[in-house]
């Protein structure tokens, strides 16, 4: 009993227009049941108000010249309490300069398009990525799969149909990309809700909305692994990739003799080449486990990595820019490895596949190539592991191991970049010139 009345007394008092003197808590708000009007103080006028029904909502009064004013700010949970206070901030500052806040987001929710509303979105929540890296992966994927369809759109017009067109061309294949991109497009939509650019339910919400729509993606079949090459076409599909011009063939091709992820080829700089130790260092803040990460050269790696040189951007601090001087994206190495598979399949020819799935192989699948490779030919687990830059062992282990294996991974990927090229596996070094 002692348990409960303290309880009650840490709850706001419920009586209409009664105020307890101390703000409300997240937990609060989650877990509060009683009907009634529950204010938030700090003399915003915010208060949720829960009816009888159990269903919860935020409200905000505010006199505007000599007229109040009750003005909603949605429901939680997708509206958080900190969501809340920061509309109600918002609201506060345009009512002490006259401006009536309904009036003002009536005129946002015209003209605000989803382009917009990302940079606005972004710019407030800065502060809560841990790193460049993911914030520039929350761009990235908006960019890239939202902004050629709903980017133009008004948020206030967006619907279910839209979130569809942009997640159904890779929710099956890409469903990892997909999911996240799901939940930004949910998160930028919400933030244009609470800022009143839109009303109305959130179209990219998944529980009792799109999971109706499309398939949950613990259960889409095909989407376990990213497709990967089948061991005894590499050779044929590397020699396909080397017709091709290009950066991005280029950093293909030094994707898959290094078993590097896109991203960590894609940012690769000149200053992390070691010319003369016939290593590139990844730097811990480019790197998915947060440590820096040594990779040995090979030979045919070090004759891409001069080719570079002749880019048209070739001067860039970038080994493989784009035209333009900045970073490829994701989707210029895809792009080459569709067209490459695409050339292959005529004649009857099934082009480059899956061999499990049959999917035309993408380019994360070609560590799961390697790693394929890896196994069959008996390399240690934990050497192939470290290639990969995954987490080997426990924190234990790790604080004991000194070493990455540098050398003895140096005569394992010679091997692997002779099963792609074609060619005797060597280790022997191809002069490479320093940074002009």
């Amino acid at each position: 009993m002692a348990d409960e009345a303290t309880a009650a007394e840490a709850q706001p008092s419920p009586a209409v227009g009664g105020r307890s003197g101390r703000p409300l808590s997240a937990a609060f708000v989650r877990t509060v049941t009683a009907p009634g009007k529950y204010h938030d103080g700090g003399g915003l006028g915010l208060l949720l108000r829960v009816e009888p029904t159990g269903s919860k909502r935020w409200v905000q009064r505010l006199t505007i010249g000599h007229r109040r004013r009750e003005i909603g700010l949605g429901s939680p949970p997708v509206v958080t309490l900190a969501m809340a206070r920061e509309a109600a901030l918002a609201n506060a500052r345009l009512a002490r300069d006259g401006v009536d806040p309904v009036g003002e987001r009536r005129r946002a929710r015209e003209t605000l398009s989803f382009a917009q509303a990302v940079d606005r979105h972004l710019s407030s929540k800065l502060d809560e990525f841990s790193n460049a890296k993911h914030r520039a992966q929350w761009r990235s994927t908006l960019d890239s799969y939202a902004g050629p369809v709903i980017g133009a759109l008004p948020v206030a017009q967006i619907a279910v149909a839209d979130v569809l067109r942009v997640l159904q061309p890779i929710w099956a294949t890409r469903t990892e990309t997909a999911s996240r991109l799901r939940g930004r497009i949910e998160a930028v939509l919400s933030w244009a809700t609470v800022a009143g650019h839109r009303t109305g339910d959130n179209p990219a919400r998944w529980k009792g909305n799109l999971d109706h729509l499309l398939p949950k993606p613990a259960k889409i079949a095909r989407s376990g692994n990213q497709p990967a090459l089948a061991l005894a076409d590499t050779p044929r599909w590397f020699a396909a990739v080397a017709q091709r011009p290009g950066a991005a063939s280029l950093a293909l091709r030094f994707a898959a003799l290094t078993a590097a992820r896109s991203g960590e080829v894609r940012g690769a700089l000149w200053s992390e080449i070691d010319p003369e130790a016939r290593v590139w260092t990844v730097p811990a803040e480019r790197m998915k486990a947060g440590r820096a990460h040594r990779v040995p050269l090979t030979a045919p790696a070090l004759a891409i990595i001069e080719a570079a040189r002749s880019l048209p951007a070739g001067r860039a601090p970038l080994i493989f820019p784009a035209p333009s001087g900045v970073a490829l994206s994701d989707m210029a190495l895809s792009a080459v490895m569709r067209r490459v598979h695409a050339a292959a399949t005529t004649d009857g020819d099934p082009g480059f596949v899956d061999p499990r799935s049959g999917r035309p192989a993408v380019p994360h699948g070609l560590r799961s190539t390697f790693r394929d490779w890896a196994a069959e030919g008996g390399y240690e687990r934990d050497m192939a592991e470290i290639a990969l830059a995954h987490t080997v062992g426990s924190a234990v282990e790790r604080a004991y191991r000194r070493s990455d294996m540098l050398e003895r991974r140096r005569s394992m990927m010679s091997a692997w970049a002779g099963l792609l090229t074609g060619a005797p596996s060597t280790a022997a070094a191809v002069p490479l010139r320093g940074r002009q």
